[in-house]
């Protein structure tokens, strides 16, 4: 079931980030286009594909983690024998996993103080723009759960045919 779950919920994060991915750039795109066409541009275009990179680099975060695609130094895991690199793997997997849920608490109590203020342009409550935060951090947080047992036993990440800790990075 767990197997289940995690497969569904990469497929999903996958599948919105590129949705969201095709958005951006279509907006982006098409505002250009008139703007050097016509000398007018799409008033809220700018504003929307800034909010949706907020949400994109929130919601690929999680799958970043989970392929190996953040920077990371691990110089002194190799430099000390297998036992004590366990350890530090799962130290390292701890305080991880003990940031992502307090900032996505934190990030919570940021959407509800700014509920009531709305964007510029579109009138879009911040507190949906927002929301990316409380949420990317509770997917990063989920991401390295399944991930947790391989990358501190044997210093692995996730494997897929699909996707590498390359592509991932470059979502």
């Amino acid at each position: 079931m767990m197997d289940r779950f995690e497969r569904v919920l990469v497929a999903v994060n996958r599948g919105l980030l590129i949705v969201l991915l095709l958005v951006m750039a279509c907006i982006v795109f098409a505002n250009v286009v008139l703007r050097y066409t016509t000398g007018d541009s799409i008033y809220w275009a700018e504003e929307v594909a800034r909010h949706l990179m907020a949400w994109v680099t929130f919601l690929g975060a999680g799958l970043v983690l989970r392929f190996g695609g953040h920077v990371a130094i691990d110089n002194l895991h190799q430099a000390v024998g297998p036992r004590w690199a366990r350890r530090l793997r799962a130290l390292v997997a701890v305080c991880l996993g003990l940031s992502f849920l307090l900032m996505a608490y934190h990030a919570s109590l940021y959407v509800w103080a700014t509920r009531f203020q709305t964007t510029a342009a579109t009138d879009i409550p911040f507190a949906w723009i927002y929301a990316a935060m409380p949420l990317g951090f509770v997917l990063l947080f989920l991401h390295l759960l399944f991930i947790a047992r391989g990358y501190v036993v044997e210093g692995r990440y996730a494997a897929s045919t699909e996707m590498d800790a390359e592509a991932a990075a470059s979502l």
